[in-house]
């Protein structure tokens, strides 16, 4: 299993010297950053996307999604009824490709890290996958018999969101939180981006335009099993791993937890169905196709400046 890799590097809008932590949480390095004046702060950053996590999760028995999957019916807190209704949303949005309730496959079937496994056809057909089968309101969720829930394609960057709320309420001027493949940039940032194809690369960079920007990226080379063939990225409809995509990068003013959502309902969609939805938002993208085509998005400018993007990948009209 490979991780993602965001390379990200501030520039010159910090005055002050930088100083930058990082912890693991949500199964993922998350590292903040900020200068020296707002540096009090990073603790309680870490504590808020730990808050996240322990609501969040599907592994962790304390947590309320965990505890929805196992008992069919859980007492949600504020952060698991606001991310069900940030995931209802969204799979209004995409038609159906974001789906949480593919946990069915990504929990049951993949297997991604200790344990792995590979499934079968005929386990994935026989996969029950039906957002209709999740029921909430502020204080409760029900969940049907064989169906689970799954918020990886939307919880890193809902966790990235509230400690960026945490250092806005705290008028912190220079600060990025980044946790894999979901960055938010209150300030100026520059940013690399691993190219999947070559490890130890870099496939592009770029400068944010403005303050308070958010990145993600969503790659099948994040995690798998065996191969990519086995990616984490399920199509909910067809019940396989996405195949089209190697990786799609957002940049926008978005929330992050909106671009996560986004990346990953576009990675799983067919070809012509995702580039009529990126170009139907207010981001700007960059794909790199499983064919080896790179595509920019015509808007690019009016997100980033100083875009690079590394020579034996031509950027397509």
């Amino acid at each position: 299993m490979k991780l993602l890799s965001l390379f990200l590097l501030l520039i010159s809008f910090l005055d002050a010297k930088t100083l930058s932590r990082t912890q693991v949480i949500m199964s993922t390095f998350v590292t903040i950053t900020t200068n020296e004046r707002d540096a009090d702060f990073i603790t309680d950053g870490f504590e808020i996307i730990k808050e996240v996590e322990m609501s969040l999760s599907s592994y962790n028995p304390d947590a309320k999604i965990y505890q929805l999957n196992k008992n069919r019916h859980v007492k949600l807190d504020s952060l698991s009824h606001e991310a069900l209704l940030l995931s209802k949303k969204y799979y209004l949005q995409t038609d159906g490709y974001f789906d949480i309730t593919v946990g069915s496959i990504t929990k049951d079937l993949y297997r991604f890290g200790e344990n792995e496994h590979i499934a079968s056809l005929d386990e994935l057909a026989g996969a029950n996958v039906d957002f209709g089968a999740l029921r909430f309101n502020e204080k409760e969720a029900f969940l049907e018999e064989g169906v689970k829930v799954d918020l990886g394609g939307m919880g890193k960057g809902f966790g990235v969101d509230k400690a960026a709320e945490y250092f806005r309420s705290k008028n912190a001027k220079s600060a990025v939180i980044a946790a894999s493949g979901d960055i938010r940039c209150i300030s100026l940032c520059r940013i690399e981006v691993q190219d999947p194809l070559k490890e130890d690369d870099v496939l592009l960079s770029f400068e944010t335009l403005e303050d308070d920007m958010g990145i993600t990226t969503s790659g099948n080379y994040n995690r798998y099993v065996a191969s990519t063939k086995n990616n984490h990225l399920i199509d909910p409809k067809a019940k396989k791993p996405q195949s089209l995509f190697v990786s799609i990068t957002l940049v926008s003013h978005l929330l992050s937890s909106d671009l996560d959502a986004y990346a990953t309902a576009a990675s799983v969609m067919p070809l012509k169905k995702a580039y009529r939805f990126l170009d139907s938002l207010e981001v700007g993208y960059i794909v790199l196709q499983s064919d080896g085509k790179l595509v920019v998005s015509k808007n690019i400018s009016e997100f980033t400046k100083n875009l690079l993007i590394r020579d034996t990948l031509k950027k397509q009209p």
